[in-house]
């Protein structure tokens, strides 16, 4: 290392002159002294060919020998090949980064180069265009599922397992084409971040193949709005038997299972509390079906035709109503419409249900559960009572059943 040739003494007791003066300590460190009396640290390096100068504080402020390590730290980058320039301004913006985040925070705003930060941004430049329905059915995707768990996260460290963990989240409530529409979504804006710089690869093009297929074992549903609007007006004309029709009307109001369906009992209805209870056949369990006013409406105008009887939806084949309806009646139903089973089946009406309360109306997804009567657990890993939610329940099944009279007279 060079002699050096400052002292504090020396530094302390400079005395300005009419111009700048220089006093040189070790190896390209020097004191710049204005003719103010203003005291500045100043030190020259050559990088890339380049001659450069570094401001490394003032005195008092900054000591002789604080300097000193300054002016060592900056020898070492240089002799690595960084330019200690380039460092500070990468430091500065960083800290400039955190400060303005925790503006954000404050004021319920997402973090910078944030992934819901990117989200949005991607979704104001390339999602605007869309249908509004599209664009309600995207956001609220991304705020529901994504941004509670992704959100804050520096869409720069999100790895390929993490994002899988959120899809498979999505997936262990039974909405697969949910997590399917999820995966694509942040691909668009994964794949937005990689041409903008915020990410170096769209990481979910290492999840191909990683989620649940969407026709793997999965029944027939439809679940574009546009397809239910035609399904529904191929119902209401439809020209068979009242009893098969009444049952395919009712069919996506309680998005119960096809048994459950077929075997609903006078006995067990409630017309005038608005309320369907029942044993569910998978779990041998009580099930509430709150019941909207347009299924209590089909419910009366089929009561004086099946009412004497045990079942609501009787065979056609036993006149006294003592047996119920096949389990093909309404399949051969829908095929006459000219449904095939690619495209619907019986069971599909509960799909339909799940995934546009979810994706379209955005209705909470415990709601959902609760209706469908799969077993929903509190944080303590304890099952729900069947009575659970019951009054929010009935405002979803009846904001259901006005939805679909929407898409019927669209």
């Amino acid at each position: 290392m060079a002699k050096e040739l400052l002292t504090d003494v020396s530094v302390r007791n400079a005395k300005p002159t009419d111009k700048d003066l220089r006093l040189n300590d070790s190896s390209s460190l020097y004191l710049l002294l204005k003719p103010n009396g203003a005291k500045w640290w100043r030190f020259d390096y050559t990088i890339n060919g380049k001659r450069k100068t570094l401001s490394l504080g003032t005195y008092p402020s900054t000591t002789l020998k604080d300097v000193r390590n300054k002016a060592d730290e900056a020898r070492n980058l240089v002799a690595n090949g960084i330019d200690p320039s380039d460092t500070r301004k990468t430091i500065k913006a960083q800290q400039q980064i955190i400060t303005e985040n925790t503006k954000r925070l404050d004021a319920g705003l997402p973090l910078i180069d944030s992934f819901q930060a990117l989200a949005l941004e991607w979704f104001d430049k390339k999602m605007l265009d869309k249908s509004d329905s599209h664009q309600k059915r995207t956001k609220g995707l991304l705020e529901r599922d994504i941004f509670a768990w992704l959100g804050n996260r520096p869409i720069a460290e999100i790895k390929a397992p993490e994002l899988l963990e959120v899809l498979r989240r999505i997936e262990s409530r039974n909405a697969i084409e949910t997590a399917h529409r999820a995966l694509q979504t942040c691909g668009q804006i994964f794949r937005y971040a990689e041409a903008t710089g915020r990410v170096e690869r769209d990481i979910t093009q290492a999840l191909k193949g990683a989620l649940t297929s969407v026709n793997g074992g999965n029944f027939s549903s439809m679940t574009d709005p546009q397809q239910v609007s035609i399904l529904l007006k191929a119902i209401d004309i439809y020209s068979g038997s009242f009893v098969v029709k009444s049952a395919l009307q009712l069919a996506p109001l309680v998005f119960v299972r096809p048994s459950e369906l077929r075997q609903a009992e006078w006995q067990h209805i409630d017309l005038e509390t608005k309320k369907w209870r029942y044993l569910v056949t998978k779990t041998q369990t009580q099930h509430i079906v709150q019941l909207s006013k347009q299924a209590v409406e089909i419910l009366t105008n089929l009561y004086p035709l099946t009412g004497n009887g045990l079942f609501v939806f009787p065979s056609a084949r036993t006149p006294d109503g003592s047996r119920a309806m096949s389990d093909v009646a309404l399949l051969a139903a829908l095929r006459r419409m000219g449904f095939d089973k690619s495209e619907m089946s019986v069971h599909g009406f509960r799909a339909m249900a799940r995934t546009i309360l979810d994706e379209v109306l955005g209705f909470r997804p415990d709601f959902i559960e609760h209706q469908l009567a799969h077993v929903v657990r509190d944080p303590n890993g304890r099952a729900y009572n069947r009575t659970a939610h019951l009054s929010e329940r009935h405002k979803m099944m009846q904001s259901w059943a006005d939805y679909l009279d929407t898409l019927k007279n669209s």
